[in-house]
């Protein structure tokens, strides 16, 4: 999320009440989680674990819950609790501000576009020319829709990312003040859900087709002319070149990337990167024709084990045509 204007490291130090090192003059622009970070913005980190990740980031100022040596060109803010403070931030600049018409005043529609009845537009929506969005969908805040864009019955566009940090007694939600963006002639089942980015933007890349019942995660970037079949899950900060295929009730692990023209087969659980070009299958998901080895290897696991293998074929004669 970028500022309205530009704010010194000392009045950023004052609306969270914590400590500072770094010059008084330094200058903060945006507020961004760790995947989005850009020169000017901040950055939080509450976890050893991830302080090198943080302190060297593109980011400028990092809010941090220990006094560290400060990198060169950057500040620090010194708090007890990172996560609260960003909080505190995100609603000091973005504070809510909740549209209580079903189409909002400042809502923009494009030329020749429908919108059914039941249809929920938040505060600065757009959507752009020649784009069917059918009843009950609801699209929040800020999100923007180019042209040609068709969404089905009840999809959700924007909802809060799924993102919480654990409490002793309780979850604590971190806010979400990104958008979602779907590009042009991208068309979205019914029932489907698309969370907006943390600080940033979930992007729908142009030409893409989602199915009904698909789930995509916060900060996840869908490339251009991609298909997605019922009941994909997709966690946030997940990077799905152009030309990618997910098939039916695949899921996606967080920050990864699946490559261009790669294919997820159905039913497949996804924990690492997928190349350019590459089929992937099976839980957790590998190289798909391997995998489909290891299948015929465990369907002739009882036989050999009561010694009664003559009738089954070896796994390493499995025909390697499988193209998914």
């Amino acid at each position: 999320m970028k500022l309205k204007s530009p704010h010194k490291l000392t009045e950023i130090a004052a609306l969270i009440n914590c400590e500072f090192d770094g010059p008084i003059h330094h200058i903060i622009s945006g507020l961004n989680e760790i995947h989005m970070v850009e020169a000017g913005d901040i950055v939080f980190v509450d976890h050893p674990k991830y302080y090198d990740k943080a302190l060297n980031s593109k980011a400028t100022t990092i809010l941090i819950n220990k006094k560290v040596v400060c990198p060169q060109g950057k500040a620090l803010l010194i708090s007890d609790d990172p996560f609260r403070d960003y909080n505190k931030l995100v609603l000091h600049f973005c504070p809510p501000n909740l549209s209580l018409k079903p189409i909002s005043d400042t809502a923009k529609i494009g030329i020749n576009t429908v919108i059914m009845p039941g249809v929920y537009l938040g505060n600065n929506v757009i959507i752009g020319d020649n784009c069917v969005i059918h009843p009950n969908v609801v699209i929040y805040d800020n999100c923007h829709l180019k042209n040609n864009v068709i969404i089905h019955a009840n999809t959700v566009i924007g909802a809060d990312a799924f993102y919480y940090k654990k409490r002793s007694d309780k979850f604590d939600k971190l806010i979400s003040c990104g958008k979602v963006v779907i590009e042009d002639d991208v068309e979205i089942g019914a029932l489907c859900t698309i969370d907006k980015g943390v600080s940033g933007d979930t992007v729908i890349g142009a030409g893409t087709k989602i199915d009904n019942h698909v789930q995509i995660g916060h900060d996840t970037i869908v490339g251009k002319m991609c298909l997605m079949a019922s009941q994909v899950g997709v966690s946030g900060v997940v990077t799905i070149g152009d030309n990618a295929t997910l098939w039916g009730q695949a899921g996606v692990r967080s920050d990864v990337t699946i490559g261009k023209g790669a294919t997820l087969l159905a039913q497949s659980g996804l924990a690492e990167n997928i190349p350019d070009g590459r089929t992937y299958f099976g839980t957790p998901a590998g190289e798909a024709r391997a995998k489909m080895k290891e299948v015929v290897a465990l369907k002739i696991l009882p036989a050999l084990i009561n010694g009664n293998i003559k009738n089954y074929p070896s796994p390493l004669s499995f025909e390697e045509g499988t193209k998914g």
